[in-house]
């Protein structure tokens, strides 16, 4: 069995020279695949590393806050080190384990000096963010020297130089101190989620304990392995123990809502993910604005992915249905859509770590939406304010960067939505980030918004006439600029009223008609009117109406 790609810049690093000390971040709290004579089983990151990338290290050493250090390999050999005593107690306390670590690993360079036989040495460090986490403009000295002494590991000691190797293991790099997560000597490692074929064959070993739970798919595991990506295996594992012990089969019904469920709880409430289930069949109008996205989708479909944009910006005043539209849009290209939510943090660090996880979901799914309502909110801003010690301008960042990696063209879909596009960041709109700006507007005429209310209608039950004409009781009734949003809320009512008053459609309609007050001021809409004209990326998406 090959080891995933990640491992194998490991490997290269270490073997060219380039490096001895690697900050694996990620995944790094999921099972992985490890391999053996026989195939694979599922182990933790650090069996795998110890397994797979250090068996020919004489002592592997190990730390974490709960455990203290550990001898995990090689404790003969630790023993013949002169500063160790019989009854020598291994330090718990991160500052002093760290030191003797490092004294450690400079005895062993100093034996190689002189020409005696020197032992090959692995340390691990295990939650490094916990012992040396990123906490701006800190005086505390342990910290400090925490940071300092791991940096050297990279920078002075030229630890793969001398048959040495150091592996700090943080769940999320932007919660490491930068002088050890950032340092130009060490080598960042991301342990993504597992993909399709990787899903595949932990499906294949998990079938040996669950076959019960895995019945219906053992003549292809690679067919819920599709349906599952995006989640971490020990998930994956904990839903068919669970399976296998209820003697519930998985049914091919069962994958999206259970992709859902899992998706949802690997990333800790940060993002909802939906699976769509409507598509344009649904969307009342815009001719124009469907037949350029289903081209689009058309292309996505056929693997063309040069042809395809980077993202769509929907604009326009509120209620004109632009989360609606995302939603179709979705369901026509059949992907998921990924919406963000709750990832800001008011302690440091915390909202970076957050979008690190959503970023490496979003890596995984394969082909997916990401959509961001309210854009001009939620994407932060390139100058902070002065109450949110620079979060917004680096969620910014994080953001600008992440949407212009070309790397994701065809995969990432980003989709922004707001009724204030002047608002968003010039840069987080532009062509190479959001490539199509698709304005919506509300009704520009009495007749488009009567076909708008009788099809709002008859989805409720409530026939109306197709033709206004023949209606005079509504002529002159009709409002001016009327949203989708506000004609459903319309619709709602006249059936209420054919319910509640005993009487006909068009008589509710009439009643709601004449009592109608917008809920926004005409001003406003038409400002959003015309902050959404100048935002189109095409005259062809702007009606005759609104161009100025």
């Amino acid at each position: 069995m090959k080891i995933p790609h990640w491992a194998s810049e490991i490997v290269s690093s270490y073997e060219s020279g380039a490096a001895g000390c690697f900050v694996l971040h990620g995944n790094v709290n999921d099972r992985l695949l490890v391999p053996e004579k026989n195939g694979a089983r599922l182990g933790s990151l650090q069996e795998f590393i110890m397994e797979t990338l250090l068996p020919r290290f004489d002592v592997v050493l190990s730390y974490d806050p709960g455990q203290g250090l550990r001898i995990e390999r090689g404790g003969e050999v630790f023993s013949q080190w002169p500063s160790v005593k019989d009854d020598m107690d291994l330090p718990d306390a991160p500052l002093a384990a760290v030191r003797v670590l490092t004294h450690y690993l400079k005895y062993c360079k100093n034996l190689q000096a002189v020409g005696a036989e020197s032992p090959k040495v692995a340390v691990l460090i295990r939650q490094a963010h916990l012992i040396c986490p990123a906490i701006p403009n800190s005086h505390n000295h342990e910290l400090n020297a925490m940071a300092s002494i791991l940096r050297s590991w990279a920078a002075e000691m030229r630890l793969q130089e001398h048959g040495q190797a150091a592996f700090l293991i943080s769940e999320n790099l932007n919660g490491l101190h930068p002088l050890v997560g950032r340092s130009p000597r060490v080598s960042e490692v991301d342990v993504p989620l597992p993909e399709t074929q990787e899903m595949t064959a932990a499906l294949k070993i998990l079938y040996q304990r669950c076959p019960n739970a895995l019945i219906n798919f053992r003549e292809d595991f690679s067919r819920p392995a599709r349906r599952l990506t995006g989640s971490t295996l020990s998930s994956v594992e904990i839903l068919l123990l669970r399976r296998e012990h209820a003697k519930k089969p998985l049914e091919e019904a069962d994958l999206s809502e259970l992709k859902r469920a899992l998706v949802e709880r690997d990333c800790g409430g940060l993002i909802d993910f939906v699976e769509p289930d409507r598509n344009f069949d649904g969307v009342i109008g815009l001719q124009g604005v469907k037949e350029w996205l289903r081209q689009d989708i058309a292309l996505w479909k056929k693997d063309d992915l040069e042809s395809m944009p980077m993202g769509y910006l929907f604009c326009g005043p509120v209620g004109t249905g632009k989360t609606y539209l995302v939603e179709c849009l979705a369901g026509e290209a059949g992907v998921p859509v990924v919406t963000l939510k709750n990832f800001r943090d008011r302690w440091v660090g915390s909202t970076e770590e957050n979008l690190e996880k959503i970023f490496a979901l979003l890596h995984a799914l394969g082909r997916c939406i990401v959509f961001i309502d309210e854009a001009d909110q939620a994407l932060g801003r390139r100058a902070s304010g002065s109450g949110d010690s620079g979060v917004s301008s680096r969620v910014y960042s994080m953001m600008a960067k992440e949407m212009s990696d070309t790397r994701n063209r065809g995969k990432i879909l980003w989709v922004l939505a707001s009724s204030r596009p002047d608002l968003i960041e010039v840069d987080l709109k532009r062509p190479g980030r959001i490539d199509v700006k698709i304005p919506l507007f509300p009704c520009a005429s009495p007749e488009e918004a009567w076909q708008l209310l009788r099809a709002l209608c008859k989805r409720r039950g409530l026939e109306l006439p197709a033709d206004l004409a023949n209606e005079t009781t509504l002529n002159g009734h009709m409002p001016e600029l009327l949203t989708p949003g506000a004609a459903e809320a319309i619709a709602v009512k006249a059936r209420r009223l054919t319910i509640t008053e005993n009487c006909s459609a068009v008589e509710a309609l009439e009643l709601c008609l004449r009592g109608y007050l917008p809920p926004i001021s005409t001003a406003v809409i038409n400002a959003q009117i015309q902050l959404a004209v100048e935002e189109a990326s095409d005259a062809s998406f702007i009606p005759k109406t609104f161009q100025r």
